[in-house]
C-alpha cells in the first residue's frame, strides 16, 4: 500500500495538477486549443522525438517495442469490432468506438508519464537517472507507431465508407514527426556531434517545453468536454482502454521475453488514457463526436486510479535486476 500511495503522489498527481491547471485557467482566458496542438505537433514532439532518438542508444529491443506496439494496436482493433457486433452499433459507432480503444496519449500523458516515473525513486542511482534514456527510446517507439495509425487508420475510420487512400498518404508524409525521425537517424550515422552545434541548446529548450504544454492542452481541452455519465459505451471504452490494454501487453511482452525498464514501459503506455486526437478527428468528421470527447474525459479521470496501479504491478512483474 505504501509503494501504491507513493506512485500515486509522485507520479499521477502531479501529472493531473498540471492538466487540473489548464482546465481551469481555460474557464478564466479564452485559449485557443487548435494553436496550443499545433504548437505541440508541428514544433516540440517532432524536437522531442529528434533530440532523444539522437541522444539514445537504440538496442534491438526496440525493433521488439514497435512490432508489440502493432499488435496491440490489432488485438484492441479485433476485440472492439467484437464488442461492436456483439453490442448491435451502427458503423459510425463501431469506427468511433474503434478510435476510442486504439489510439491512447502516448504524447500528452505517456511522455510526462514515463518522465516522472523513471526520474524518481527507485530509479535514482546516486543522484542521477540512468533508466530514464532508455525509457523514453521505448516510449518514443510506442509515440511513432501511435502517431502514423492514428493518422492513417484513426481517419479512415472517421471518413467510414469516404476512404481515400491517396488523401491518407499526403497526411503521412506532412506529419513533422516522421522527418525528425528519419533526420535522427541520420545524423546519429554521421561521425560530428551535433550536440556541440549553437542550434542544440535551442533544440533542448523546445523538448523541456513538450511536457508542460501538453498537459495544459489536455486540461484547456478537457474543458470544453460536455460531462455526462449515463452512456454505458463511454465506460466500456474506458475498461477496455485501461485495463484491457495493459493485459494484453502482458501477454506480448511474455512471448517477446521483454523484461526491466523495456517491460516496464511497454506495459505502462499501454495502459494511458484515450488520446485527444481520436476526439479531434471525430469532432473534424462529425463521427460521434460526443461520444469521442466523453471517452476522452472518462478515461482520462478513471486513469487516476488505473495508471498507479499498472505501474505498481509493472514494477512487480517486471524488475529491475
Amino acid at each position: 500500500m505504501n509503494i501504491f500511495l507513493f506512485i500515486l503522489t509522485n507520479n499521477i498527481i502531479p501529472i493531473f495538477t498540471i492538466i487540473a491547471l489548464g482546465y481551469f485557467i481555460s474557464k478564466k482566458f479564452d485559449l485557443n486549443i487548435n494553436t496550443l496542438s499545433k504548437l505541440i505537433f508541428y514544433v516540440f514532439s517532432p524536437c522531442f522525438i529528434f533530440v532523444n532518438l539522437y541522444k539514445t542508444k537504440i538496442p534491438i529491443e526496440m525493433m521488439k517495442v514497435m512490432i508489440i506496439a502493432v499488435m496491440i494496436l490489432a488485438a484492441n482493433m479485433l476485440i472492439t469490432s467484437v464488442v461492436s457486433k456483439a453490442r448491435g452499433y451502427s458503423k459510425g459507432l463501431k469506427n468511433a468506438f474503434a478510435n476510442s480503444v486504439m489510439f491512447y496519449n502516448s504524447a500528452n500523458i505517456g511522455i510526462p508519464l514515463i518522465t516522472l516515473v523513471f526520474s524518481s525513486d527507485p530509479f535514482i542511482v546516486n543522484g542521477e537517472t540512468p533508466y530514464l534514456s532508455i525509457a523514453l527510446a521505448v516510449q518514443i517507439m510506442v509515440l511513432v507507431v501511435q502517431n502514423i495509425s492514428t493518422y492513417t487508420i484513426g481517419f479512415m475510420n472517421a471518413w467510414g465508407a469516404n476512404i481515400q487512400w491517396k488523401d491518407s498518404f499526403i497526411k503521412i508524409l506532412r506529419m513533422p514527426i516522421i522527418y525528425a525521425i528519419v533526420l535522427a537517424f541520420i545524423f546519429k550515422s554521421l561521425p560530428y556531434d551535433i550536440t556541440k552545434l549553437p542550434i542544440w541548446p535551442s533544440l533542448n529548450y523546445a523538448t523541456n517545453a513538450l511536457v508542460p504544454i501538453s498537459l495544459l492542452t489536455l486540461g484547456i481541452q478537457l474543458r470544453r468536454t460536455p460531462i455526462e455519465f449515463k452512456n454505458i459505451e463511454v465506460y466500456l471504452s474506458s475498461f477496455i482502454r485501461l485495463l484491457v490494454g495493459p493485459i494484453m501487453a502482458i501477454i506480448f511482452i511474455g512471448l517477446f521475453r521483454l523484461d526491466g525498464v523495456i517491460a516496464q514501459v511497454v506495459m505502462i503506455s499501454s495502459s494511458v488514457p484515450t488520446s485527444v486526437n481520436s476526439a479531434l478527428i471525430a469532432v473534424e468528421y462529425d463521427n460521434y463526436p460526443d461520444f469521442a470527447s466523453q471517452a476522452v474525459m472518462t478515461s482520462t479521470l478513471l486513469s487516476t486510479i488505473s495508471l498507479a496501479f499498472v505501474i505498481y504491478m509493472a514494477r512487480i512483474l517486471f524488475p529491475i535486476i
